[in-house]
């Protein structure tokens, strides 16, 4: 049985279906087949990226791939939506990426 947020048992994350990779220079576990946005979350991690102008803290909104509030840097590629994109072992995440919604802020 997985874990999932909110279970309270985070050591329970390390066994032999789990990974680890890089977030913002920092390990982060996931379980084999989970999302980059889910291992985040379950690691605790709720801000993906900032805003470009106003400087203020975006975490997820849909968390189906339609949004594009969860935009990442995976391995030197920019612009990848956390929510679709497979966690890998090994890889690295960067938060940084604008959402196309900021083009409007003042």
């Amino acid at each position: 049985m997985g874990v999932r947020i909110g279970d309270g048992h985070p050591e329970d994350l390390a066994n032999e279906h789990t990974f680890t990779f890089s977030w913002n220079g920092q390990e982060v576990r996931a379980h084999r087949g989970a999302t980059i946005l889910g291992a985040l979350l379950a690691s605790g991690h709720r801000v993906l990226r900032t805003t470009r102008i106003a400087g203020e803290p975006r975490g997820p909104l849909c968390g189906i791939g339609v949004c594009y509030e969860c935009l990442v840097t995976v391995d030197g590629k920019p612009n990848r939506r956390a929510c679709v994109t497979a966690a890998k072992p090994g890889m690295v995440v960067t938060s940084g990426a604008v959402a196309r919604a900021d083009r409007t802020e003042s």
